[in-house]
Order: C-alpha cells, then sequence, then structure tokens
C-alpha cells in the first residue's frame, strides 16, 4: 500500500490535472512507478492553480493569442522540471510544458493550453546553497565565458559581466528577456554580421528533454541535443543552462544613424559595412525603414535618439524627395578608453569610415554614449512606452530573412506597395547578416543566399481595429513573397500548417523531425509554436512518415 503522503500528493495531481478517472484505473492497477520524484509533494506545492496565476500565464506580448493553462510550475532547480516532465509522462494521455521566461513571445509560441507553463524566472531567485547565496551567472575570466541560468535576463548578464571588464559579443535590441528564451530562436541582432547570432556564441548547455532527462551538451558532447536546442523553437528540451563566449568590454560608443532616400544606396552601404568585419567598421550596425507619412503626417512620437530638430529635417528630406520611404542605417562604434584622446581617435576613425559611404549629405547624427546606454536603448523606450500606456497593446509583429537578391524586390512590394501609406506605430527593421556566420548543423532557418536581411515589422495596435488592420497587411506581405517566390523564411516563425513548418524547414525538416521523435516523443514540449500535434498522440509513425517528405 502506498503511504499516506504519496495517496495525498496523489488526490492533489489528479485534482490540479483533470484526469482523475484515468489515474485512479492505473493506480487500482498498481501501475504507478514507486518514483519520490513524480509525485512528491514538494513538485506538487510548486504549481499554482489559482485563477491569478493562470490568467496571468495564458497571455504572451504580442496579447493575441491566449491559451489558459492548467497550471504554473514555479521551479527552484532544474530538477523540478524534468520531474513535471516525467509526471506528464507517467500518465495515459500526458499535459503539454511550457516554459516561460518574460513572455516575448507575440503569437502564443510561450503558451501552454490545458497544460503547465514553467516560470523560469523563479530559478532565478536568489537562494542558499550550505549557508551561502547564490546566483546563476558564474564568470570565467581565464577562459573568457559566463555560465547562465537560461532563466536569466541578458541586461542582468550585462551587468554582472561588466563587473569583470567582460561582456558578450552578441545582444539583442531588447535586453529584458531571458537568456533560454534568445537561444531557444536565435538571438539577432547588430553584432551577428561579425558574430553570428547568439546561437553561434554558446560553448554548452544545460537541457531538460522531453524525456525528463537533464543531459549536458557542447559540440563535442551530445552535439546533436546541442544543435538541435540552439534555434529549435524549445522543441527539444528546457534550456536551463548556457556557457556564453565573452569580450573584452569597451566603455563608450559613437552611436551614428545616416539617412539614405533611396534603397540601392543604402543596401549597397550596409553590405560594404558588413564586408568589414575586422578593425575599422562598425561593430554594431543595423537599419531601420522610415515610411513617409510617419514623418510628414500626424503626431509624431518622440525619439530616443533624434531631437526634435533633427525629426523635422528627415520630414524635410522625406517631403523632397517623393520616395515611400527614408532608410537610415544605424552604427556603432565602440572604443575602450573613456578620456579625451580615446575619443578623438574614435572619431576620426569614425570621420575615415563616413567618406566611404553615400547617405545623404548632411545626414549623418552622432551621439557618444556610454556602453550600457547603448545596449539598454531599448529598455530606455519601454519605459516611455509604459509612462504613455502603449506598450501593454497587442503586438502583430512579422519578421522575416529576406535574401539579398531579392530585397530590392522586396522593398518595392511592400515598402513602395503594400505599406506605402500606412503610418504605423512602431519599427520597420531592416539590416544585413553574413550566412556563414550562421552554424548550418543548428536547425535555425535561413534563406540559401550568402547575405540576408533582417526585416522586421515590428507595429503595434493602439486604437480599435488596428489588429485586424495590421494582421490583413502582414498576410499581403508574405502572400506577395510567396507569389513572387522571393524565398524569405520567418524568424521568430508561426505557420499555420505541417506543410507550412516544412517549407520553414526545407532540407533541414527530416532531421528536426527525428530529433523530435528522439527527445520529445510524446510532443509534450512548447505546444504553442504549432509544429506538432498535441500531447500524447506519440511520434514515432507520424514523423517517420514526415521524414521521407
Amino acid at each position: 500500500m502506498p503511504s499516506r503522503a504519496y495517496l495525498a500528493s496523489f488526490l492533489i495531481v489528479t485534482s490540479f490535472l483533470s484526469t482523475t478517472s484515468h489515474l485512479h484505473t492505473l493506480a487500482a492497477a498498481g501501475a504507478f512507478p514507486e518514483s519520490d520524484d513524480i509525485f512528491a509533494l514538494d513538485i506538487v506545492s510548486k504549481i499554482r492553480t489559482d485563477r491569478n496565476s493562470t490568467i496571468k500565464a495564458s497571455m504572451d506580448f504580442g496579447h493575441i493569442v491566449e491559451a489558459i493553462p492548467n497550471g504554473v510550475l514555479h521551479p527552484t532547480s532544474p530538477n523540478d522540471i524534468a520531474a513535471l516532465i516525467r509526471l506528464s509522462l507517467s500518465q495515459p494521455k500526458p499535459f503539454t510544458v511550457a516554459p516561460r521566461g518574460q513572455g516575448h513571445s507575440a503569437r502564443g509560441q510561450a503558451l501552454a493550453p490545458g497544460g503547465v507553463v514553467v516560470d523560469m524566472r523563479s530559478l532565478g531567485h536568489d537562494h542558499h546553497d550550505a549557508g551561502r547565496r547564490c546566483r546563476r551567472i558564474n564568470v570565467s575570466t581565464d577562459e573568457l565565458w559566463v555560465d547562465v541560468g537560461g532563466e536569466q535576463l541578458w541586461i542582468d548578464v550585462l551587468h554582472t559581466t561588466l563587473e569583470h571588464g567582460l561582456a558578450p559579443r552578441v545582444w539583442t535590441d531588447y535586453l529584458h528577456i531571458t537568456v533560454g528564451g534568445t537561444l531557444s530562436n536565435g538571438g539577432i541582432g547588430g553584432q551577428a554580421f561579425r558574430h553570428g547570432p547568439q546561437i553561434s556564441n554558446v560553448h554548452e548547455l544545460d537541457v531538460v528533454t522531453g524525456t525528463g532527462d537533464m543531459v549536458s551538451c557542447s559540440p563535442d558532447k551530445n552535439s546533436d541535443l546541442f544543435f538541435a536546442a540552439l534555434g529549435g523553437l524549445g522543441q527539444f528540451g528546457v534550456i536551463t543552462r548556457a556557457r556564453i563566449a565573452l569580450e573584452r568590454a569597451p566603455k563608450r560608443v559613437l552611436w551614428v544613424r545616416l539617412a539614405y532616400s533611396d534603397v540601392p544606396s543604402f543596401t549597397g552601404d550596409q553590405e560594404l559595412l558588413i564586408s568589414k568585419r575586422s578593425a575599422g567598421g562598425f561593430d554594431y550596425i543595423e537599419g531601420q525603414v522610415q515610411l513617409n507619412r510617419t514623418l510628414t503626417e500626424g503626431r509624431r512620437r518622440s525619439s530616443s535618439f533624434f531631437s526634435a530638430s533633427e525629426l523635422d529635417q528627415l520630414a524635410n528630406l522625406a517631403h523632397g524627395t517623393g520616395s515611400a520611404a527614408i532608410y537610415y542605417i544605424e552604427g556603432a562604434m565602440y572604443y575602450h578608453g573613456d578620456d579625451d584622446t580615446a575619443s578623438s581617435s574614435s572619431s576620426a576613425k569614425l570621420e575615415r569610415l563616413l567618406e566611404e559611404l553615400s547617405f545623404v549629405p548632411g545626414h549623418a547624427f552622432v551621439r557618444d554614449v556610454s556602453y550600457v546606454e547603448f545596449l539598454d536603448r531599448v529598455g530606455r523606450d519601454e519605459q516611455k512606452l509604459r509612462s504613455a500606456g502603449v506598450w501593454d497593446v497587442p503586438h502583430p509583429w512579422l519578421n522575416l530573412f529576406v535574401p539579398r537578391s531579392r530585397i530590392v524586390d522586396f522593398d518595392a512590394g511592400v515598402f513602395k506597395g503594400i505599406l506605402r501609406d500606412t503610418k504605423p506605430v512602431g519599427l520597420v527593421l531592416m539590416y544585413p547578416m553574413n550566412r556563414d556566420r550562421w552554424d548550418d548543423r543548428m536547425t535555425a532557418a535561413t534563406p540559401d543566399d550568402d547575405v540576408f536581411y533582417a526585416v522586421g515589422l515590428l507595429r503595434s495596435a493602439v486604437a480599435a481595429g488596428d489588429v485586424e488592420q495590421l494582421e490583413r497587411e502582414n498576410a499581403a506581405v508574405l502572400e506577395f513573397c510567396h507569389r513572387e517566390r522571393i524565398g524569405c523564411k520567418q524568424y521568430l516563425p508561426s505557420h499555420a500548417s505541417r506543410d507550412g513548418w516544412r517549407r520553414h524547414f526545407g532540407d533541414k525538416w527530416s532531421r528536426f523531425a527525428a530529433l523530435k521523435r528522439k527527445y520529445d516523443p510524446r510532443a509534450i514540449l512548447s505546444p504553442g509554436q504549432g509544429i506538432f500535434s498535441a500531447a500524447g498522440d506519440g511520434l514515432t509513425d507520424r514523423v517517420a512518415s514526415d521524414s521521407s517528405l
């Protein structure tokens, strides 16, 4: 007979999961394994089922998809996540499990309808180990890496590594998101042209797989899981630790924006700049598209970079060109000193670089800021948007990777066509990356061109009807790309059908499906991605047939 504590935990779990009849049948048959970590009361006590907890975990940053879980796990160690997964697998129909950091997905990718959301941030709470306080960020100054819990925010990684004069090499634009979240997707930013995405700068991972196993992996150890988990959309395991490469951190940054009125000059200069991978060029390169109506009509939002007079200058440029858009390159040149000599030397280096470029004369705008001020620029914008009440609104974002060979066609069809007369609230990003900085052993999908552009339609719905209008425009962009065979890939992808996912992964689909069968055969992990069928169906036969397609 099971112990009284065992029976108590059994009753709690069956009530929580609403699978009482199935579990009572198994209990009567003596089918439960005698395993402390499956039905241990300490695990069950960490699952919250109150309405406040489940409602909070039912929505993400996108505010478009809502899916209410049955509960939210607040783990204190990766062992708790492994125990939860094994608990799921012990049932006739497993429940789904979705790790959630800051919930910064846009289309429900971090949600678990009817399942359990894992509040990864609970792992980051300081705790005591043998009488000392511990935190899950540890720096090696000798070997130039940092071990980071998957739940940690990049902004905290920044501040901790800077205490040692070091920093990771690649940053996303927004730092108040988790390490595990960006590494499950790719992690792109303006340094990627030189160093690749964040997933190309990881030495080692700890992963809890969909079989409940806790696995350490690297390029030389359990390498198939290592390359699957990085950019794997959470389909193979939960990243609980990452060892990330570091470099010497600069002190300050020359932050530059250069305006263009035509796309050939804009893209030509961007591609020139990303070819300068050694000293002498920018350390960070991105770009933006400013649709003219956002400059010339209505209320223009204040900018964390441009002054009011500079915005007027850009508006006059928009009026005078007759183009549908103004483009500008955003660059950053790092320097390590904080004295006048270092500043003067960097400014001279910048002037020499600018002489090679074809921006509109008189439209180079430069700021000299601290390294932290530059990296956390979107964090400051967030505070302004929160104050204005336009942060917690729907974000029907669309992110694409567009081949260099079709970027002019894309610009003509989208910015000068579909979106020409729109006045979006938000940003439109457009900047190139070098494909050879991406490791093709990873499951992340990119176009085949040696250079491809990240295009982000990062728009917000702030008025009635905006969501529907922005979604229609997104659909029109995707339809245009499909009709014209642009060959783009979605970043932070969302596809409505299995065929869509097969096209997305292309030649990688067979390997992706086989790895899913190996590391999450019951398809319980990250169901919000919508790649595989609901948990419990099993993948063996289905994935085997998919692999031949």
